[in-house]
């Protein structure tokens, strides 16, 4: 994106965005990006980028580990990799180790699910692989402290074994040298010590003649010196020639090795720039989490949508201070191309224009911004900004002069493409030449398709802005009692100054306002009065409007409750429907059950019986049991219309009807418990206490 002037990013302050960013980056990579952090022009780079964010802060929100630990600073020692000749020491070769298994990590981090779950971060190794002959060559002579192996060559480990042996021989002998020189009362308190890489011992200093050997020095009080014995002066030649040759041997497989790495100098170089990138995604993230960062909509056209937008830096201060942030909600488009926001001094018209302008370059740059996530951006090619006096006192140009210049430049370099801000538009001049030259360089502007917003006092700007297609009025709301700004944007009309209210408000003497009031103009009064009252009246009625949204909110809720319990009690009735379907269905079962048990038992006993009536009779009986009911029914209507039961003892000759099938007959005899009942020609025995004594009834008189 191509700035205008060059200190833009100053006055919108996305340098302090920048150093933000650098604070949370850990690589030497990391901090370059962030000083240097480009405004992209291409939607397919600003998405990645915005994509790359967006994946890294879902990690850090779900506390998923990505395998990015390592602080790796690595640039000379790669770069001494690609010189040939050049020897790199173990703990260089160990930094070289730990950036090809953090590689490793990422590469073994990234199966086939999360390439395509996290996408956009994937693409950052997706035109490189990981290479494991560089572990294996580094492991094979470096141990894991950095040290060359014993087994790195078979020169070296004869060597080390010849030295280990020179060694112990040495201080074999050191210790008998000292014993006897002990005994004899020559050594000092430190008895040893090592002078020049040889073994020395330590005698008082007037016995350093006594004892043969070679004079290594003095201590700083020449209280003490240290010799080398005479007996030990082969062994320590030995014992230094062999250091010597280990030496030799470990720098000539140290430089073999960085030898075979220089191969790979490129792809490590790579790789140091994988972890890097990894390590300002990461960055991006955590700042996008301080700043409430989200991912909006990015269209390849110029126009802005912001819905409860914040000015991130704003919000960050707001919040160390426990003070709220009011967001900002615009449209600028096609159709709305240049906003004309008026209203108080200090009510917030700069921050809103700077809250856009900011948004807009971190957008372009690839960094979360604290939107809504269904605000849209555009892509601009230009931005152009105009902020406060910018007299130049070195071309000798006044303060008027200077604004002119600066829109000079944008009326001829403005396009479809170009994102403008222009801060109290003609102030400087005679107010109405000034509001002239203001009214034709918003015309030239929506002229040439150009987006942006304009801050005025000036009333002609106010009034074009309500008759003109593509300009649109905007106000910062004031609250009048109390002389308060609200630093909320209200798009659609135009905003007073509030010049008398305020004079009136501090305690101004009301002869001074009556007189400015008489030097204004009436109609121009009016229209400042009305402006006052309009904002007032249309404060009550976003009032009355939130209220009634809350209202409609509570009766939702409410609906929602009741839809919720009436859905329970309709679910009760269907579950106690259900459980009494249930209930005759489980009776049914259990009376088929019970009738199947009962005719096998019936069909066993007639292959038994012989007299197959009797079965037969118990069947009609199982099977027709209601119907006998019904016919057991009618007949007791018809005896008990004849016959009226009487009671008493049972005698001879008495008429009897039998309680179970409600037949009369006559006593004929009596035997016992039972009695022998003549019903029809047929005799029968009956148990008495089933028997019940009746009369037959008298008939009635026809009338």
């Amino acid at each position: 994106m191509k700035l205008y002037p060059e200190s833009a990013y100053i006055q919108l302050e996305f340098n302090k965005v920048k150093d933000l960013l650098a604070n949370y980056c850990q690589t030497e990579h990391a901090h370059n990006k962030a000083a240097n952090l480009r405004i992209h022009t291409r939607k397919e780079f600003i998405d990645t980028e915005l994509r790359q964010s967006h994946e890294y802060r879902q990690l850090v929100t779900n506390s998923i580990y990505f395998p990015n630990d390592y602080i790796l600073n690595l640039a000379k020692e790669l770069k001494l990799l690609s010189i040939p000749g050049a020897v790199l020491v173990g703990e260089q070769l160990m930094q070289v180790r730990k950036l090809a298994e953090s590689i490793e990590k990422i590469f073994r981090w990234f199966d086939s699910e999360r390439r395509q779950a996290y996408n956009a971060m994937a693409k950052v190794i997706e035109n490189t692989y990981y290479e494991k002959v560089i572990i294996q060559m580094i492991d094979e002579v470096l141990d894991d402290y950095g040290q060359v192996k014993d087994n790195a060559s078979e020169d070296l480990k004869n060597i080390r074994m010849s030295l280990y042996r020179k060694r112990n021989e040495l201080r074999r002998m050191f210790e008998k040298i000292i014993t006897k020189l002990n005994k004899q009362g020559y050594l000092a308190d430190i008895e040893e010590s090592f002078m020049s890489g040889r073994r020395v011992v330590a005698v008082f200093a007037e016995q350093k003649r006594t004892v043969k050997g070679i004079l290594h020095g003095e201590s700083d009080s020449r209280k003490t010196a240290f010799v080398e014995p005479e007996e030990t002066i082969e062994l320590n030649n030995q014992v230094h020639e062999l250091e010597n040759d280990e030496r030799k041997e470990v720098y000539r497989i140290l430089r073999e090795l960085t030898g075979k790495l220089s191969v790979y100098a490129a792809l490590l170089s790579a790789y140091h720039s994988i972890v890097g990138e990894y390590d300002f995604i990461r960055a991006k993230a955590k700042l996008a989490a301080d700043i409430r960062g989200e991912f909006p909509v990015v269209q390849d056209k110029a126009g802005i949508h912001l819905v409860n937008a914040y000015h991130p830096l704003l919000y960050l201060y707001n919040q160390r201070s426990n003070k709220p942030t009011i967001p900002v909600t615009l449209t600028l488009d096609e159709n709305k191309r240049i906003l004309v926001i008026s209203g108080p001094n200090a009510g917030g018209k700069t921050v809103t224009m700077k809250t856009v302008g900011l948004l807009q370059m971190m957008v372009q740059s690839g960094l979360l911004v604290p939107v809504h996530p269904s605000s849209q951006f555009g892509i601009f090619k230009q931005l152009m900004i105009h902020i406060g006096d910018t007299q130049s006192l070195e071309f000798e140009l006044s303060t008027y002069s200077s604004h002119l210049i600066h829109m000079k430049h944008f009326m001829e370099n403005a396009n479809g493409r170009t994102l403008f801000f222009i801060d109290e538009l003609g102030s400087g001049s005679d107010p109405n030449l000034g509001g002239a030259f203001a009214e034709v360089i918003m015309q030239e502007l929506a002229r040439k398709h150009a987006i942006g917003i304009v801050t005025t006092h000036y009333l002609n700007l106010k009034v074009m802005a309500g008759k003109t297609a593509g300009i649109l009025n905007g106000a910062m709301a004031f609250d009048e009692k109390n002389l308060q700004p609200q630093y909320k944007l209200i798009v659609g009309k135009p905003g007073s100054s509030y010049t008398f209210s305020i004079a009136e408000r501090i305690g101004l003497d009301k002869s001074l306002i009556k007189k400015a009031k008489e030097l204004v103009d009436e109609d121009q009064f009016r229209l400042d009065k009305l402006l006052n009252r309009t904002e007032q009246d249309l404060r009550d009625l976003e009032k009355k409007e939130t209220e009634l949204n809350k209202t409609i909110k509570e009766n939702e809720r409410l609906k929602k409750e009741m839809q919720q319990v009436m859905d329970k009690e309709r679910h009760r009735q269907q579950v106690e429907v259900l459980k009494e379907q249930n209930r005759v269905s489980e009776e049914k079962i259990a009376y088929l059950k019970d009738m199947e048990r009962k005719l096998k038992q019936l069909l066993i006993e007639w292959r038994k019986e012989e007299n197959k009536n009797k079965v037969i009779k118990q069947i009609e009986g199982l099977l027709f049991k209601k119907n006998e009911q019904k016919v057991v029914s009618k007949m007791q209507k018809k005896i008990d219309s004849k016959f009226a039961e009487v009671g008493g003892d049972i005698k001879v000759g008495d008429k009897v009807k039998m309680k179970r099938n409600h037949q009369v007959g006559e006593v004929i005899e009596l035997r016992g418990k039972r009695a022998v009942v003549k019903i029809g020609m047929l005799p029968m025995q009956v148990d008495m206490k089933d028997l019940v004594v009746v009369k037959e009834k008298e008939a009635e008189p026809d009338k």
